[in-house]
């Protein structure tokens, strides 16, 4: 049988949809290291090899951008439908460019995480396209009305050409996709023993006292870290490098250590919804602080899914930007439901990308 060939087309918006992409083609390269993956995405590539720890080809592409943001959490709308008439304008060149790559490198299966325009182009190729998500930009557009209402509808046509989709758990409907399987929850686990990371960071506060400020790729400038003053006891660890220099505050600036790394170390995950920071979460079995977000549709969807699934807090904007973090001091609430969601969401996306290329001739 010919080398199998995967290309992975990754949204080009923060570092979350990156991230669980990338344990999913971690787990494929331990269940399938014959397996050759092109990752495209223009996430930077010390990102995804804090993921992935074998080979892969790296192609710095963008057919997307998600939503144009100066943080992890204010938006520039305009400056989003600008670049979305731009990429609706240039499809035809940018479909023609990435068939001719798809071709000349024998691609067996596209899989997307959740760049609208892989379904056209893998058709265009004559390559199945597949795609994992919990949620299509479709649904963040429409929810903005005016202009974006017709950007929604172009994107749902173009997943309508999707051949299957992994539906993640904390999901919107998904409507536009026609064949629809639901997937346990995706991410990375912890590489580092507990002890390990203790002593080399030297942490000694207990677990009820230690907590991880993570906000993604992007980060968050408005967090009130002088609050952090007010626990001198407690231990918070951090990815900002923008972070002020506390006596109780460790900064993680070595790229091979990942949020996800130091969570079974913490008592809570405090986190801008995310499902990246949330399933990861999850999976450890750590509590989750959160905020309310209006403006992004995704939020909600998010919010009902750790009040049903993990122990959890979430806060107004208010508390959290403005309050003194009282909330630290207070127990988490329970999950709603009983049933814990199924952790295994990167094996299955793996298992049925192994099982396609043992099953469907490969092109020679």
């Amino acid at each position: 049988m010919p080398q199998p060939i995967l290309y992975v087309a990754i949204t080009n918006h923060g570092f979350g949809h990156a991230t669980r992409t990338a344990a999913i083609v971690a787990t494929l390269q331990q269940m399938y290291p014959e397996l050759v993956t092109i990752l495209t995405t223009t996430a930077p590539r010390w990102l995804l090899e804090s993921y992935i720890p074998g080979d892969f080809i790296h192609r710095p592409r963008a057919f997307d951008l998600g939503v144009v943001q100066s943080d992890s959490v204010t938006m520039d709308l305009s400056a989003t439908l600008e670049k979305l008439r731009q990429i609706r304008s240039q499809q035809a060149r940018i479909i023609a460019s990435e068939v001719n790559f798809i071709q000349q490198n024998r691609v067996g299966l596209v899989l997307a995480d959740i760049p609208p325009l892989a379904a056209p182009i893998s058709h265009a190729a004559g390559v199945p396209c597949w795609m994992a998500s919990n949620f299509g930009w479709d649904f963040i557009y429409r929810s903005w009305g005016g202009e974006f209402v017709e950007m929604a509808d172009w994107i749902g046509e173009c997943y309508g050409q999707c051949d299957r989709l992994f539906r993640l758990p904390f999901h919107e409907s998904m409507s536009a996709f026609a064949n629809i399987e639901e997937t346990g929850l995706t991410g990375g686990s912890p590489r580092l023993e507990t002890a390990d990371l203790r002593t080399l960071f030297n942490l000694n506060a207990p677990p009820e006292r230690t907590i991880l400020l993570t906000f993604g790729g992007l980060g968050l400038a408005q967090i009130p870290y002088e609050n952090l003053q007010k626990f001198a006891d407690w231990q918070f660890v951090t990815f900002d490098r923008q972070a002020p220099d506390l006596p109780n505050l460790l900064k993680i600036a070595d790229q091979r250590y990942r949020p996800v790394d130091f969570m079974p170390l913490c008592g809570r995950v405090v986190s801008k919804p995310g499902y990246g920071t949330f399933a990861e979460a999850c999976r450890v079995g750590v509590p989750i602080v959160t905020i309310t977000r209006d403006d992004f549709a995704e939020a909600a969807v998010l919010l009902d899914g750790i009040r049903n699934f993990a122990h959890h807090q979430i806060l107004s904007p208010t508390e959290f930007f403005e309050g003194e973090w009282t909330f630290l001091q207070q127990t988490p609430l329970p999950p709603q439901q009983t049933v814990p969601l199924a952790l295994d969401g990167n094996e299955t996306i793996a298992q049925a990308i192994i099982d396609h290329f043992h099953n469907v001739p490969q092109k020679r």
